[in-house]
């Protein structure tokens, strides 16, 4: 894991000297993407400042010389999927979950003196499945949810069978735990979820499938607030132009527990 104690310490200066508790949101990057993805192109900056919002973007996807690849981008080295792989060669390095649920957690709670009391997840594509999965997941740590283009059911599209296949085995029973459209039928979640989809976007109609999870929430009895851009594609554009409400959709659910 990789932490920059000094610019941690930088970063939390503002916020560790208000005098009452600053909600976080942690942000959840996309295939073969870093923590700078998010940080230089999303423009979150400017409105979590405005809110007092803690905005934390972990690198979240296995690299380096010693660690399993695929020639792939959708397997391997910047594809972890924030599962905990169970299989060879992937489960030495490939244990995502763990990293955000608990390891990151602690270090938040710890090192940045974090209250762990006030967390929102958000994330992009691979980064917004997580945000999704690990939020109905533990709805004791995370209070509030939201995604950019998700990819909401792995089970159903290539990139997610691929990957869990790879990851837990050929048991379609053990991937139900990392697919958010199975997850919101099983698992429920009070609040509103806040999904932004382009409707432009190449990978919808393969991979993402937001059909699935709007028929699932409705089936659920689940809130979600489901807005489907016309015009807009799977960048980084797309997420600066609409970062800003997310920012906000996480900042009154946090506050008003």
């Amino acid at each position: 894991m990789k932490v920059r104690r000094r610019e941690h310490r930088c970063a939390w200066q503002f916020f560790l000297s208000q005098t009452k508790p600053c909600p976080t949101v942690v942000y959840l990057s996309g295939l073969t993407c870093t923590e700078d993805n998010a940080t230089q192109k999303a423009g979150a900056q400017r409105v979590a400042a405005e809110l007092g919002l803690i905005f934390v973007v972990p690198d979240t996807s296995p690299r380096g010389d010693f660690v399993a690849d695929d020639e792939a981008y959708e397997l391997g080295q910047g594809a972890g999927f924030y599962v905990n792989a169970t299989q060879s060669p992937w489960a030495p390095h490939f244990s995502m979950y763990d990293y955000i649920t608990k390891d990151l957690v602690e270090l938040m709670a710890g090192d940045l003196d974090v209250d762990v009391g006030q967390l929102g997840i958000t994330g992009h594509s691979m980064g917004g499945h997580g945000a999704l999965t690990i939020g109905l997941r533990h709805p004791e740590l995370f209070k509030s949810i939201s995604a950019f283009s998700p990819i909401v059911s792995p089970m159903n599209c290539s990139w997610g069978e691929k990957a869990l296949t790879a990851y837990l085995g050929k048991d379609p029973t053990k991937w139900a735990a990392h697919d958010a459209c199975e997850l919101v039928k099983s698992h429920g979640f009070e609040g509103t979820i806040l999904i932004d989809q382009g409707e432009a976007d190449n990978f919808l109609g393969e991979q993402l499938k937001t059909h699935l999870f709007i028929e699932a929430c409705a089936e659920a009895g689940v809130s979600a607030n489901i807005r489907i851009h016309p015009g807009y594609d799977h960048s980084y554009f797309f997420i600066a132009s609409f970062i800003d409400d997310h920012l906000r959709h996480h900042h009154a659910a946090l506050t008003m527990r």
